[in-house]
């Protein structure tokens, strides 16, 4: 089980990543920010998985098993939009 020392740095982290978001969007080019907010989307997401949802702690098969989903899933979302255009 992990440390309150360790959740509490996860939810700054967070937080961090969510105010990241606001200084993209002010600051910087339009696409520019679109990206970097997708890349923090992506961290803060495989942050929550990886901690709060407690995938650090399970066998590796099943880490595997959640990737490999999350890869088809990604997959048939984008074959979706390009059957629709």
């Amino acid at each position: 089980m992990a440390s309150i020392k360790l959740y509490f740095a996860v939810y700054v982290a967070l937080l961090i990543l969510a105010v990241t978001k606001v200084i993209f969007i002010e600051f910087f080019e339009y696409w520019t920010a679109v990206g970097a907010i997708l890349v923090s989307a992506f961290t803060k997401s495989a942050l929550i998985a990886y901690y709060f949802q407690h995938l650090r702690e399970e066998p590796r098969a099943i880490s595997w098993l959640v990737l490999i989903s999350l890869a088809a899933v990604l997959l048939l979302a984008a074959a979706a939009t390009y059957s629709i255009t």
